[in-house]
């Protein structure tokens, strides 16, 4: 595998500047990282060289000699693989990673990390084809369990059965023949949201992953936070009491036990059977089981024991965000993952938990927001994740 990447750190600086910001002009691109324009030069020459970066034609006028805008080269593609646990989602972005391709079917991950990992291969290799000619540069993986980021590897992930200490990363750069990088979904929406959502305008703030599996990635001085052993944000399994629900972990009372989808459905199931709900008891007549879907879509229709599960999931994960709100007191909190139509009902009763509880200090001006990239922060995280990697000084 050949390595590539900038050689110093103002070469890193410039890709990423051309990565976040799009095309820039020289003189722009000069000033912003204080360089001389010779020693500037030099060092998009280099860039240049290795495929990086490239010319994307002449700048607007600024009086005197007219500038050329470069930009990250044309052939840098990026890979990116979500891995649910329902879903496989595989995509493919340019250097500033905007999608330009992307496919999304069913899969059963407890068919074990081979497969799942092949059909992702198998699926980057259609979408090359389809993208257009380009070397892959690097890929993204995120998967919904806690990763061992130095390894590649999940660990003792409780949604993946088979899956641990799997070499993911080695399996897919083996294969694929270039870098790979994985960490699990919270941290890379996280990132998706820094670089194309509300997180943007934000150097410190809390990403909340909802879903089967719930997971919080931090962002914490303009930086993504994994902690000592990069186990930071592992919410889900944080315990609420001692007596609750048996959660998938093996514990008992943790918060994916009562507020993830799984736990939801659950509940819904129970609620039907006992006749407290005609919409959902018809609904699991019908079909024979329910999703979350079918939960939300009765909460979003007027179901009162459907709008109470909802609301019951969402001021006990309100609760814990008071205590992480105190602790670390971000810019904002952003939540993603809800189930279609059942957004704004988390959404006030998480703001009126989090709002009455926390010190006045640490939310007064802390807006608590659903996430507007949807489900896009899973790709372009990815790609952020793998090009944060690639454009840092090797």
């Amino acid at each position: 595998m050949t390595m590539i990447g900038p050689e110093n750190v103002d070469q890193a600086r410039l890709l990423r500047l051309l990565r976040d910001d799009g095309p820039r002009s020289r003189v722009e691109l000069t000033d912003a990282l204080g360089l001389p324009r010779a020693r500037f030069g030099v060092e998009v020459e280099r860039l240049a060289a290795q495929g990086l970066v490239e010319v994307a034609g002449p700048a607007a006028s600024r009086g005197g000699r007219r500038s050329s805008l470069l930009r990250i080269a044309g052939q840098v593609r990026f890979g990116a693989v979500i891995v649910g646990e329902g879903q496989l989602d595989v995509a493919l972005t340019d250097g500033e990673l905007s999608v330009l391709a992307r496919h999304a079917e069913p899969i059963d991950v407890r068919l074990g990390p081979e497969a799942v990992v092949g059909r992702a291969i198998e699926l980057l290799a259609k979408l090359r084809v389809e993208a257009g000619p380009a070397r892959l540069t690097g890929v993204g993986v995120a998967l919904p369990a806690p990763v061992a980021v130095r390894d590649g590897t999940p660990v003792s992930p409780p949604a993946l059965p088979g899956w641990r200490q799997f070499p993911v990363r080695d399996t897919i750069a083996a294969e694929l023949g270039c870098p790979v990088q994985v960490d699990n979904d919270a941290n890379v929406m996280a990132l998706g949201e820094q670089h194309a959502g509300t997180g943007r305008a934000f150097d410190d703030f809390l990403y909340v992953k909802l879903g089967n599996a719930i997971g919080c990635g931090l962002v914490l001085g303009g930086a993504l936070y994994r902690g000592a052993t990069s186990g930071a944000g592992d919410i889900g399994h944080l315990q609420l009491a001692e007596d609750g629900p048996l959660c998938v972990c093996g514990n008992t009372g943790c918060v994916e036990a009562y507020c993830g989808d799984a736990a939801l459905v659950r509940q819904a199931v129970t609620a039907a059977r006992a006749g407290r709900s005609a919409a959902l008891g018809d609904r699991l007549a019908a079909a024979g089981t329910l999703t979350i879907a079918d939960v939300a879509g009765a909460a979003t229709g007027g179901d009162p024991t459907a709008q109470t599960l909802v609301r019951d999931g969402a001021r006990r994960l309100g609760q814990v965000l008071v205590g992480l709100v105190s602790f670390v007191n971000p810019g904002i909190v952003i939540i993603g993952g809800a189930a279609p139509g059942i957004g704004p009902v988390l959404l006030a009763e998480i703001r009126g938990v989090v709002y009455r509880r926390s010190a006045p200090l640490a939310t007064g001006s802390m807006p608590i927001v659903l996430s507007d990239l949807g489900d896009e922060a899973g790709p372009v995280g990815a790609a952020r994740l793998i090009s944060d990697q690639i454009f840092a000084t090797r």
